[in-house]
């Protein structure tokens, strides 16, 4: 046995025997200590609209189909039907009339027996690519947004009238002369307005840029 082993007790043998100093410790604690930094996941982007589930404005939506069942009732309690009420002299009259076809009377004079089951089949197509297409639109595009909820209103309005009625009234004669635009009513003037906004929005608008890697 060695005298400076029985004095001083067994030797350290790391280091050389030697301890390691204070900052040397110190660093190979806050080395055993360290927590790895934490992972964040990739950001994914927020399509879903103000309800969470797709980009339309649905308050917006169904006060348009109230105004438009509103004012479907007024006017079948003002004019007889197939009877005219002047409104803005040589512009625009009330009139009343059954639309059995599609917006703006097309499939109107077309005559099949269950024509009202292939117009309320278009209209429910229609709605289903609506709602579909919705929830592909991102927050911040609100001109394509309001239009969607347009279509929509104005697609529920007339499905409506079919599904509980077999047509659609029309109440609104715009004119000039003798030239004379199709007669329509408020769900067909949205649906027209909201087509508009969703095409302005797909060609005017700047697409977002998506954001680099």
């Amino acid at each position: 046995m060695h005298a400076d082993e029985s004095i001083g007790g067994p030797r350290d043998d790391t280091n050389g025997g030697t301890p390691p100093s204070g900052e040397a410790a110190a660093s190979v604690d806050e080395s055993q200590n360290a927590v790895p930094p934490a992972v964040e996941a990739p950001a994914v982007p927020d399509t879903s609209g103000p309800d969470g589930r797709s980009g339309l404005y649905w308050r917006f939506a169904i006060g348009l189909i109230i105004v438009d069942q509103i004012t479907k009732m007024l006017v079948r309690g003002a004019v007889p039907l197939y009877e005219t009420k002047p409104l803005i002299g040589g512009l625009v009259d009330l009139v009343h009339v059954r639309n059995e076809g599609v917006a703006f009377g097309l499939l109107n004079n077309l005559d099949l027996r269950y024509k009202w089951a292939l117009t309320t089949a278009l209209a429910m197509g229609a709605l289903l690519g609506i709602t579909y297409y919705a929830n592909y639109v991102r927050r911040e595009e609100r001109l394509a947004r309001l239009g969607l909820s347009m279509i929509l209103g104005g697609a529920i309005g007339n499905l409506i009238d079919r599904a509980l009625q077999g047509y659609v009234l029309d109440f609104v004669d715009v004119y000039w002369g003798t030239w004379h635009f199709w007669a329509f009513n408020v769900a067909d003037a949205s649906i027209s307005i909201g087509a508009i906004l969703v095409f302005a929005d797909l060609l005017l608008v700047k697409p977002h840029a998506s954001p680099s890697v």
